[in-house]
């Protein structure tokens, strides 16, 4: 993580050899900087007009800076249009920023804080939260044979440039976006690791190591554990593995002076299928590929929960994460089988593809007997919702208007794109079952909705909200806001609702 810093001006320290200016479209010269020959700023400012840089939010300008002390060079970071700001656009003004700089070979570097458009300390915790997320990368099986330009060490310090009342607030804030970025790159961290390293033992040993440092309980159940609670959906998911289930259960209680509602505890859920083959309902190549990712819920849960304590969350919050690995042998499930969940509901296998949403059954009911007055589950579960929404959206399917209108709410605030979705009750037909209570595929036909009707017969009738992040769980190229790989969505969203920041 960068070391944070605020100055009133760049002669307060002597170290910064990169300055960062956000500007506004269309490009105009709004800003003065301190310790920088005003008629070379301006002469800066022409030169990006004359590149024809047009500010939008991602894009950036880079100037060496001569004869100016310490500093090396000049970067202008787009915002966009003063007017339409928002948290999203300040974050990959920051990440490109921020790229921009380390590729250079930045080292310590300040930022302006813009004195209009926005407030300082709404700026402070978005521009570290976006330097962190543009600066993430996975390098923990990088080899000799690397490009050495791939391994630049990252910057050290990030400044902010504001005026000394401000300090307190701005530090604060940018505290909390460090925070915040540290949980998405958690959350990140464990979706790009290789499938045979993260088994859902190794995901199990993760946890208890982050519940630790996070101040979080933690009970780990096994499969002998599973077959004592009657949990049979996660235990025929994995049942032909050689890598045994597991199910999380964390625990957050907050400190009784900030508890804000007593009354409420929040369950999370997360599907955390370590690997996916899709069983004997066997995935193509390219479907198989990045099936390592299908633990991207579990993932996310699991990271929102580390950050609870550190931002003083003021409610209670259990986390229910279901693991377990969908591999092919002489002991795997099949099309066909019947499978009874943890509330007594049988459920008919058509697909031992649609593994997800039985592990989840599990989860959901086990949330709900242990208190839960809300339940919000999270999974990579169909295909379905990327051929609604397209990439980079998650679908929102909820029974609860408070629910749902306050995640919307939430992922508006942090920039992440949700879309609420319906819940026909006529295409529960699609999953009524043969010669079990439910089916777990009800078709191509409207799939991502039959998936949540068969997860709502589980939510024991609590609040519920089904996040589908299957087509926003991974970026499929690098931006400002990341590399190719886990995006660690839904973690700031959940964050904000949780917390409010």
């Amino acid at each position: 993580m960068l070391q944070i810093r605020c100055l009133t001006s760049l002669t307060d320290v002597s170290d910064v050899d990169t300055i960062i200016v956000p500007v506004w479209a269309p490009l105009s010269r709004s800003t003065e900087l301190p310790g920088i020959d005003n008629s070379v700023f301006g002469r800066l400012f022409t030169l990006a007009e004359d590149a024809r840089f047009n500010a939008k939010s991602g894009t950036t300008q880079q100037f060496p800076l001569l004869a100016q002390g310490d500093l090396k060079r000049l970067i202008f970071a787009g915002l966009g249009a003063e007017g339409e700001i928002t948290v999203a656009k300040v974050q990959r003004a920051a990440g490109a920023a921020l790229q921009a700089a380390r590729n250079a070979g930045a080292v310590a570097i300040a930022v302006v804080v813009p004195g209009s458009g926005i407030s300082a300390d709404t700026f402070a915790q978005a521009w570290a939260t976006g330097a962190e997320l543009g600066l993430y990368r996975f390098m923990a099986y990088y080899g000799a044979g690397h490009p050495e330009d791939q391994r630049r060490p990252d910057p050290e310090s990030l400044s902010f440039l504001t005026p000394s009342d401000l300090h307190s607030a701005v530090a604060a804030s940018a505290a909390r976006g460090q925070t915040i970025a540290e949980a998405v790159c958690l959350a990140r961290d464990l979706v790009n690791e290789p499938a045979a390293s993260m088994t859902p033992a190794a995901f199990a040993d993760k946890a208890v190591a982050v519940a630790a440092q996070a101040g979080l309980e933690i009970e780990v159940l096994d499969a002998a554990d599973l077959q004592r609670l009657g949990a049979n959906a996660i235990l025929g998911v994995g049942q032909g593995s050689d890598h045994p289930p597991r199910m999380l259960r964390l625990r957050y209680r907050p400190a009784p002076e900030v508890q804000l509602e007593p009354d409420r505890l929040v369950g999370l859920v997360g599907k955390c299928i370590t690997f996916d083959t899709g069983g004997y309902s066997i995935k193509t190549y390219e479907g198989m590929l990045e099936m390592k990712g299908d633990m991207a819920g579990g993932a996310a849960v699991l990271a929102t929960m580390s950050a609870l304590r550190a931002l003083g969350c003021p409610l209670a919050v259990d986390a229910t994460i279901c693991a377990a690995e969908n591999m092919i042998s002489g002991s795997a499930f099949r099309p066909g089988d019947i499978l009874t969940a943890l509330n007594g509901i049988t459920i008919e296998v058509l697909s031992t593809d649609a593994e997800g949403r039985l592990v989840l059954a599990d989860g959901l009911v086990d949330a709900a007997r242990h208190g839960a007055t809300e339940l919000i589950d999270v999974a990579t579960l169909t295909g379905a919702i990327m051929v609604a929404l397209g990439d980079g959206a998650t679908g929102l399917f909820s029974t609860n208007d408070l629910v749902a209108n306050g995640l919307l709410k939430s992922s508006a605030a942090v920039g992440e794109r949700f879309w609420r979705m319906p819940l026909f009750d006529e295409l529960n037909e699609r999953i009524r079952g043969d010669v079990g209570d439910i089916k777990n595929s009800g078709g191509r036909h409207g799939g991502a909705i039959t998936a949540a009707l068969f997860l709502k017969r589980f939510s024991e009738g609590l609040p519920w909200a089904h996040l589908d992040i299957a087509g926003a769980s991974r970026f499929e190229k690098a931006g400002p806001l990341g590399p190719k790989g886990g995006s660690g969505v839904t973690v700031m969203t959940l964050i904000n609702y949780l917390t409010g920041v």
